[in-house]
């Protein structure tokens, strides 16, 4: 039985009522008066010299108020990584894909500044182009940029224990290969955004961001205005997933026109741009070769991996840290070998998503679990559990488990999905699949270098003490980290969670690195948590003096004072309260002290109460290079069952069931624990069987729509059992630990094990069409 009063319920969101009347307002509802409107004019071709921009149309055109190209700006690089600067807002002297930002145009309605953006002439030089890393990567490639020999934009070697040696010693060595495809977050919002600069030389941003901080930082760097000056607000978000992790072109584009004209500028991208700005999933060529004892024993691994990165570095430099470094768990695995290579492309750059670097390798090898526990002709279960790793343990790569609940993971699954009476005795054409994930709970370092405190939180109690306002930086972008941040605060103070209002989003209200690698219910809530019990030790103090009652005498809960012993006399309290208070209909009339009278007795005794919070980790990794990337404070994990079924004449898969356990330390609102884990199973679906954005010998996306890109419906979804695991995670807040990202892992390759149950053949090549299942069935007959 729970502890707690308000975290480890179920709670309805906090948002869902503005959401469900259509009152939330996204950033594209905002308006503005002396509006304008920006557009971007983007490049036709994969890869061209700049020879002349020819404006003067664009100028003239009535209602167009500012264009403006590179030749307009300081040129300043920026990306996302101080590691790897290599963008500009607009193209300098060539285009690096088709959609490379050229020019863009203010104007007063978004037809004038689109037909303005259609009248500017540009006169390229085409370049030879380049499209599949492997030929990137050959002597004599074309350069996409000049300070790169063979278009090689990250290069990681790592290596721990002595994998050759341990081969060495291994009974059974297998090795394959694993292919994904490049895939759109495909959020329901398009990116968009609001600038507005002022005559006193202050700059607003309204954006669809889910990292409000770096944006703020991007800016401020990019266009030369003090960081002080630069105040960066988050609307409701529809959606992020990763490619939403940093400034855009966009967005640079919009303030950048802002300043030019003094008026507010807003601009949003169509769904098209959003496919050419992409910064989603990398297509991750993988292969894994590993060692095992012919009892299972996991003694090494050596992965190679090639990402196909695009034109730009965006996250890359970090993805291709993490293909390789999530691989150390939640396996013991005392030898592992890490070859990265991140190659530059003519397609739109790729960046985070969903399960950063780690779902493409997470899917091969769990994969080649099965295929080695086969061919030892043990369980792929027991093979498991048998090599699983365990709270307190530490992987070759240096990443701490300070709490792990894999192993009740896998036997919640095991027991609740029939395993032993199912695995290969289904009928033909039907089988299942098991896979784990394991996940970082936060980065354990900022993207730039600092000792800046990943999260702070401001909690304000109103005066009349019934209301405590949470101010935080941190961006809900609709995985509920505000119900959950206001479920931490009615917890630390003792209040119930309707007395709490939450407002975030605002780079005015606090720091906050924002939404991305699943570190804002551990970080930002903990900086929750601090805040609230500073709030509510300020109240308590107060009280303390005034009646006379030792401090480690009284508690909360429930918006009550609890006094422990005898309950002293507080009429004068109440009394108080009324007279301060008359003709409201609130006023605690009878029954025990409420927080709300206390908390109105410390505001006349000291003004208004506040709480703050911070959160930063503790030194983390390793010393070796790239010992940054992976680690984290908390480690989420994860284990799945599919059940699918396969038409054996057409290749076609249908989704029976799936059962799905997740370790998130202790769930702060079970509901959305289990909307999270939902989400995962439906975002992973789509990445197994459907998704895949396709190019034509040009560079130009085929496939830039939702009519196109498919991704799965509620139709699609089948039935699924989510069981919530709770290790209670020392680092985090009262135990939690991400669910957010982790989810997805194990999804893919629980399919691709189910799949080679129902047909005996093994798919290598995502994702998984009929056509492509038909294939291999057909070879193997």
């Amino acid at each position: 039985m729970s502890t707690y009063n308000v975290i480890n319920t179920r709670a309805p969101r906090l948002d869902a009522p503005a959401k469900a009347t259509g009152q939330a307002l996204y950033t594209d509802d905002l308006q503005f008066s002396n509006l304008l409107y920006g557009a971007i004019l983007q490049s036709p071709l994969a890869h061209a010299r700049i020879k002349n921009i020819d404006l003067s149309k664009a100028r003239k055109l009535p209602g167009v108020k500012a264009v403006v190209t590179a030749r307009d700006l300081e040129i300043i690089p920026y990306g996302v990584s101080p590691a790897r600067y290599d963008e500009t807002i607009l193209a300098v002297d060539k285009v690096r894909y088709v959609g490379d930002e050229v020019a863009a145009v203010a104007a007063v309605d978004r037809e004038t500044a689109q037909e303005a953006v259609e009248l500017i002439k540009v006169d390229y030089e085409e370049l030879p182009t380049v499209f599949d890393p492997f030929e990137a990567m050959a002597e004599g490639a074309p350069l996409i940029h000049e300070a790169y020999p063979r278009n090689l934009c990250g290069e990681v070697h790592q290596e721990f224990g002595d994998v050759e040696a341990a081969f060495a010693q291994c009974d059974l060595i297998h090795e394959h290969k694993f292919v994904n495809k490049r895939q759109d977050a495909a959020f329901m919002e398009p990116n968009n955004c609001v600038a507005v600069f002022d005559h006193q030389g202050f700059l607003t941003l309204y954006s669809s961001t889910q990292v409000p901080h770096y944006v703020q930082r991007t800016v401020a760097m990019v266009l030369k205005i003090p960081v002080g000056r630069v105040r960066v607000v988050k609307s409701y978000v529809g959606g992020g997933f990763g490619p939403k992790a940093s400034a855009s072109t966009m967005e640079l584009v919009g303030c950048l026109l802002s300043m030019k004209t003094l008026r507010p500028v807003k601009m949003h991208f169509s769904r098209e741009q959003v496919f050419l700005h992409s910064r989603g999933r990398h297509q991750f060529f993988h292969t894994f070769k590993t060692g095992v004892k012919k009892d299972g024993t996991l003694m090494a691994l050596h992965n190679t991996c090639y990402l196909e990165g695009g034109a730009y570095s965006s996250f890359g430099i970090a993805t291709v840290y993490y293909a390789g470094s999530l691989l150390g768990g939640p396996y013991k695995l005392p030898n592992m070998k890490y070859d990265g290579y991140r190659v530059y492309t003519n397609r739109p750059a790729c960046g985070a998503q969903r399960g950063h670097g780690g779902v493409a390798a997470r899917a091969g090898f769990e994969q080649q679990l099965d295929i080695i526990a086969e061919q030892l002709g043990i369980d792929p279960v027991e093979m498991r559990l048998q090599n699983i790793m365990e709270t307190g343990d530490t992987t070759c790569n240096e990443l701490n488990m300070s709490s792990l609940g894999m192993k009740e993971c896998i036997e919640a699954i095991r027991n609740q999905s029939d395993w032993k009476l199912k695995k290969g005795k289904l009928p033909k054409g039907r089988g299942i699949g098991i896979a784990c994930g394991f996940f970082v709970s936060g980065a354990g370092y900022p993207i730039y270098r600092s000792d800046t405190y990943h999260a702070t939180v401001v909690i304000k109690l109103s005066e009349d003490g019934g209301t405590a306002q949470v101010l935080t930086g941190s961006a809900e972008i609709g995985q509920g980290s505000d119900t959950a941040f206001g479920m931490i605060a009615a917890e630390a103070l003792g209040v119930r969670l309707e007395d709490v209002r939450v407002a975030s989003g605002d780079t005015d209200y606090s720091v906050d690195l924002g939404a991305y690698s699943s570190r804002q219910t551990l970080m930002t809530g903990h900086a929750t948590k601090e805040a609230g019990e500073d709030a509510k030790r300020q109240v308590l103090e107060v009280l303390s003096e005034t009646l006379n009652v030792p401090l480690n005498e009284i508690s909360v809960s429930n918006g009550l004072i609890h006094f422990e012993g005898i309950t002293p006399k507080f009429d004068a309290i109440r009394v108080g309260y009324m007279k301060e208070h008359r003709g409201w209909a609130d006023s605690p009339a009878e029954g025990p002290l409420t927080f709300k009278e206390a908390a109105r007795l410390a505001y006349l005794k000291k003004g208004t109460i506040v709480g703050t919070g911070k959160y930063k980790p503790p030194k983390l990794g390793g010393s070796f290079k790239g010992a940054a990337v992976g680690t984290s404070p908390a480690y989420g994990c994860s284990a799945m069952m599919a059940e699918v079924s396969v038409d054996l004449e057409t290749g076609e898969v249908t989704m029976e069931k799936i059962t799905d356990a997740h370790d998130c330390g202790l769930a702060i609102n079970r509901t959305q624990v289990e909307g999270q884990m939902e989400g995962s199973v439906s975002m992973g679906l789509g990445e197994s069987l459907f998704e895949e954005v396709k190019f034509n010998e040009k560079g130009q996306i085929l496939n830039a729509s939702l009519g196109e890109y498919k991704i799965p419906t509620a139709l699609d979804v089948p039935p699924i059992t989510s069981l919530i695991i709770e290790s209670g995670e020392p680092n985090g807040p009262y135990g939690a630990k991400e669910v957010g990202e982790g989810g997805i892992m194990p999804v893919i390759p629980a399919i691709l094990n189910a799949i080679y149950d129902a047909t005996g053949v093994r798919i290598n090549e995502m994702p998984l069409t009929s056509e492509r299942i038909w294939k291999a069935l057909k070879e193997k007959k």
